[in-house]
């Protein structure tokens, strides 16, 4: 056998076999989500889609809202908010009961424990990426011109990874131990997509709200310029420097924690299993 034969999957360096283990993971659930469904692909549009017409009809159709400058066509601005949002919430979701979910196989399979965070974060952005086919479908018919910020679009998709992923790796082992957790995290996402400009503008923050500071708070929120990132594709206006930065350093403040906590946690997480 010759030096120039291909290498076996055992012969595979450690970081080759779990990123070959990572895409195994992340097309199981995929496959296994939508084979057993049949509308498959429309289950992962359909509510941002529901709810992209809801809130439309709320604020244009009842409250006669009309399309704020720098927001038209409102339907599109909505989508571009809603997609990336759905990911964010469904990863962090799941991310709060995998161990729970997948207590055997985590058990069974000799794979870092982290691979089954990193498998929620790769699915689920996988879903975002296929969603925007719809995105690009209103965009034509309401129409919204694309602009050359569109070349921002991988960083607020690398930046939003790394954010969920971060999150994730914090979230997991937590709620292994405190199962009320879970239900604080779904509380937290409700209030955290109306503070994340998921619907809005930051530019229609307040600057204070009786006196106290809001702006300066929600500036703090990493999504502010992840949605910024993606709207400027249509808005270039929504682009923001200082909330890239923001996104840019709260996004990998949030991963090294993650790391931190994981690692600390995961040797009682498989105990308590």
């Amino acid at each position: 056998m010759t030096s120039s034969t291909a290498v076996r999957p055992a012969q595979r360096t450690p970081f080759a076999r779990y990123r070959h283990s990572l895409w195994l993971l992340t097309k199981r659930d995929l496959s296994v989500r939508y084979t057993t469904n049949a509308l498959g692909y429309v289950w992962s549009i359909l509510d941002p889609l529901l709810m992209s017409l809801i809130y439309f009809f709320v604020f244009v159709v009842v409250f006669h809202r009309g399309d704020r400058q720098g927001e038209d066509p409102y339907i599109v601005y909505l989508m571009a908010g809603l997609l990336p949002w759905t990911w964010f919430n469904s990863a962090i979701t799941d991310a709060s009961r995998v161990f729970a979910k997948e207590s055997k196989l985590v058990r069974s399979v000799k794979l870092p424990p982290s691979l089954w965070v990193a498998r929620i974060v790769l699915s689920k952005g996988i879903e975002y990426i296929a969603s925007l086919a719809v995105l690009a479908i209103f965009a034509v018919l309401f129409p919204a011109p694309l602009t050359w910020h569109a070349l921002w679009f991988p960083v607020g998709l690398i930046l939003q990874a790394i954010l969920i992923y971060g999150l994730g790796l914090i979230v997991a082992p937590l709620t292994v131990f405190y199962k009320d957790l879970e239900r604080a995290i779904r509380l937290i996402l409700r209030v955290l997509f109306y503070a994340s400009a998921v619907l809005y503008s930051p530019t229609q923050w307040p600057d204070e709200v009786h006196g106290f500071p809001i702006k300066p708070i929600l500036q703090l929120n990493p999504l502010t310029g992840i949605m910024g990132l993606y709207r400027s594709a249509f808005w270039p206006q929504e682009f923001n420097a200082f909330h890239v930065i923001v996104s840019a350093v709260g996004s990998l403040v949030l991963l090294g924690v993650g790391f931190l906590v994981f690692r600390r946690s995961v040797p009682a997480v498989l105990k308590e299993m």
